[in-house]
């Protein structure tokens, strides 16, 4: 902690170069739109066009060495308007007088010493964020997908649900908003939340959103785009990258523009209960032309559909979302910025949502209520700016994550109880980095980070007239780390990565509400302990064209150990370890141009996995249960049939097997629980005019979900899936005022989703249907 109080205090005291510096400035033929998000990002100043005429211009590329302020009037003039400062780093471009029409004009201009402008039909270039050092997309060596927040609003804001239909790698448990895991490629642990560290690294920005706790279920409102990269990721993003990570990118605050936009909506769901959702949007400038604030409110309620016969209930498990965003970006200084970011959620969800397998549809035995609360906080505090060519970036915040669930604990002959299970995490993290991209076929990255996490597991057993504490857990963990990253052209098209991350973590827990003769005899195991971990990775990046690439990569990432509770006992488990090696290739860009298509095979060996189980007296516990290893192929690919109308589909494959598992464990399938051996999705996206700023457009989707097993164990050898999803959105209006027809699961399948509602399920076969077919209504409006 104190190492990044130094770099942080570093920064606010380093000299602050002039707004008129010189920088390299490279955009792309294409709209002014286009040119202005990339220049934009290349000289670190805001920029907003007023007239979405201009916006939609087509302009010459423009590249060279010049200040921000020439480099701005210049991509103007080509539009045909003006560039208007309105602030230190901000401008507006509007219509120029007399110009009423774009240049057009595609002749070459004579050569100047410090600029060239020239036709090119390559689109503008995409900065994966995730890369932490602005490469471009073609130039990561992995797989990375990227999200267009407008197309995950479609039907409605949603959460990661939105995530996990769209892409065939990502994959997610079934137990309700606020308390599912999420898994990428074939790296899963298990079904429960219990003290382990997630597979799968959740950001929004550069903080964390969890550590060793549930997905919060964010609503994706006001998204820029979501950018998923499959892992391992120990080198960028360190333990708990295993999987993968998964980038939130929202809208930042746009300074010199006050603009508003919302969303409504009503749904109706077979066989449940209505429902409705409201999102709104709100940027306001602040303080003349150097600060800007933006906010974000979101409301859901989703209806009902599973019935509790004994209870008396029908449609119990209505869940209500309630959250919202604020973030306010201020300019210190030319080339410098401090942003602040607040945003809380809660998700309150009435009762659960599984069924008994073979029983009535939709319907479930279960003797009490059940359910859950999940309330979620965050602040960021961001800054930012250059010192010379090296680009910086600090982030510090501060984290809690409160999850209360209730399981049915009612054994057959006795009294209708209740297990209750509640996780509280506390998170305080600093990020800070230092990168330059590439210049002169070289590019760099360093940076430290420090993450303190502390979670309490509690855990009770209740009836009608009794109230009895189960053994919980506390884990603490303190983790240091610093990294780097360098990549060197060594050919004109190959490009060599090497990088490292070295982490030192302290470790400490003890056992919460133990009897106290068990705790004299399990002393032992609440002691602090230290480990420290190098992860190297690298890679090599070949350009073959224009559009196409070829990368092999080699990536390592692990999680610490941690305490667990195995009946009335508190227990160590060790950490575990990844090892991934990956062949790809990639073709086009998705959206852009008549075909792309991205591949990858990858191999993972897996030591010492983390994973839940079944204990002796029936509640969830951790421990390693093997070594294993991870056979993952995939491949995407788009195809544009018309201008308005293209084509996509996914397909991802697995194969897994758990080595030498404890013998408590043996089952016939030891393969990795939660992940499917096949998944896939096809879909649609068409766009039609008609009439003068109006347009038709439609998406739809269907994604199969292949068989997976519940678990590891005899307990949780269910198995699941085996099922077809779909959804179909249309939009009708213009860029300001549109109504919006949306319809999901059109077939209206059950299937099973996840086969786990309690884990005191003797002698009940469990299974988590699908949301019954519903259709909603919205409308969506933005000024």
């Amino acid at each position: 902690m104190r190492a990044s109080r130094w770099i942080l205090a570093v920064l606010l005291v380093a000299p602050i170069p002039a707004i008129a510096r010189e920088t390299a400035v490279a955009t792309r033929a294409g709209t002014a739109g286009d040119a202005v998000s990339e220049l934009a990002r290349q000289t670190d100043t805001s920029i907003v066009i007023t007239d979405p005429d201009i916006a939609r211009r087509a302009i010459p590329s423009l590249r060279g060495r010049m200040d921000a302020a020439e480099a701005i009037r210049r991509l103007a003039r080509a539009a045909g308007a003006r560039a208007v400062a309105v602030g230190p780093s901000a401008w507006r471009i509007e219509p120029a007088p007399g110009h009423a029409r774009p240049l057009t004009s595609t002749r070459k201009p004579a050569p100047r010493a410090d600029t060239e402008v020239q036709q090119q039909s390559r689109p503008e270039p995409i900065v994966v964020l995730a890369s932490k050092r602005d490469l471009r997309l073609e130039q990561v060596p992995g797989q990375v997908s990227i999200l267009d927040g407008k197309v995950l609003e479609s039907g409605g804001v949603g959460g990661t649900d939105k995530i996990t239909q769209r892409l065939a790698t990502v994959s997610s448990t079934h137990l309700g908003s606020g308390r599912n895991k999420v898994f990428i490629r074939g790296i899963a642990d298990s079904s429960f939340t219990g003290p382990t560290q997630a597979t799968v690294g959740q950001y929004l920005g550069d903080l964390r959103l969890t550590y060793n706790a549930p997905d919060p279920d964010l609503r994706l409102s006001d998204m820029a785009r979501v950018e998923v990269l499959e892992g391992p990721q120990g080198t960028l993003y360190g333990a708990g990258s295993l999987g993968g990570i998964i980038r939130l990118v929202p809208h930042p605050p746009v300074i010199g523009v006050a603009s508003a936009s919302g969303i409504i909506g009503g749904s109706l769901t077979q066989d449940g209960d209505p429902g409705g959702d409201l999102s709104a949007t709100v940027n306001l400038p602040v303080s003349g032309q150097r600060a800007a604030l933006r906010a974000t409110f979101d409301a859901t309620r989703r209806g009902g559909y599973i019935d509790k016969p004994v209870l008396g209930r029908d449609n119990v498990n209505r869940t209500d979302i309630l959250g919202g965003r604020v973030s306010a970006r201020v300019e210190i200084a030319p080339d410098w910025s401090v942003e602040l970011v607040a945003l809380g959620q809660t998700t309150h969800a009435v009762d659960s949502q599984y069924a008994d397998r073979g029983g009535a549809p939709l319907a479930s035995s279960a003797r009490v209520r059940e359910g859950s609360e999940a309330d979620y906080a965050m602040g960021q505090f961001v800054i930012s700016g250059h010192i010379g060519e090296i680009r910086v970036r600090s982030t510090t915040g501060l984290v809690r994550q409160h999850l209360h669930e209730r399981y049915d604990a009612s054994l057959p002959d006795g009294p209708p109880r209740t297990f209750a299970q509640a996780n509280r995490t506390r998170m305080i993290a600093n990020e800070t980095r230092f990168w330059m991209p590439e210049r002169r076929g070289f590019g760099w990255l360093v940076g430290a980070s420090f993450t303190h996490n502390n979670t309490v597991l509690t855990r009770t057993f209740e009836t009608a007239n009794t109230r009895s504490a189960a053994t919980g857990v506390r884990n603490t963990i303190d983790e240091a780390t610093i990294y780097g990253e360098a990549s060197l052209r060594v050919m004109g098209s190959l490009v060599a990565t090497a990088g490292g991350r070295l982490t030192r973590s302290r470790l400490g827990g003890e056992g919460e509400d133990v009897l106290p003769a068990i705790a004299l005899a399990n002393a032992r195991v609440t002691a602090n302990r230290t480990l420290a971990t190098f992860l190297p990775s690298l890679a090599l990046h070949a350009e073959l064209g224009p559009e196409s690439a070829l990368y092999v990569r080699y990536q390592e990432g692990f999680r610490p150990g941690g305490f667990a509770i195995e009946s009335d006992f508190v227990r160590r488990f060790r950490n575990d370890h990844t090892a991934t090696f990956e062949i790809g290739a990639r073709h086009g860009r998705p959206g852009t141009g008549p075909f792309d298509l991205s591949f990858s095979l990858s191999h993972t060996r897996w030591q010492d996995i983390q994973a839940d189980f079944i204990d002796d007296i029936g509640l969830p516990s951790t421990a390693n249960i093997g070594d294993g290893r991870v056979w993952s192929a995939s491949a995407t690919g788009g195809l544009a049939v018309t201008p308005g109308l293209r084509l996509e589909a996914g397909l991802t494959w697995n194969e897994s097997k758990i080595d030498k598992p404890p013998l408590a464990l043996l089952t016939r399938t030891m393969q990795v629980p939660n992940i499917a051996h096949i998944a896939g999705r096809a879909g649609f996206t068409w766009d039609h005019e008609i009439g003068e700023d109006l347009r038709l457009t439609a998406n739809g989707w269907v994604s199969y979900v292949g068989r997976s097993r519940l678990g590891i164990g005899p307990e949780l050898g269910e198995p699941q899936g085996d099922y077809l999803n779909s959804g179909l959105a249309f939009r009708a209006g213009s860029e300001g005022l549109g109504v919006t027809l949306s319809l999901t699961n059109i077939a209206n399948s059950r299937g099973n989703r996840f086969s786990l509602g309690t884990p005191f399920s003797t002698g009940r076969d469990q299974m988590t249907p699908l949301r019954p077919r519903t259709v909603r209504i919205g409308l969506d409006t933005r000024f």
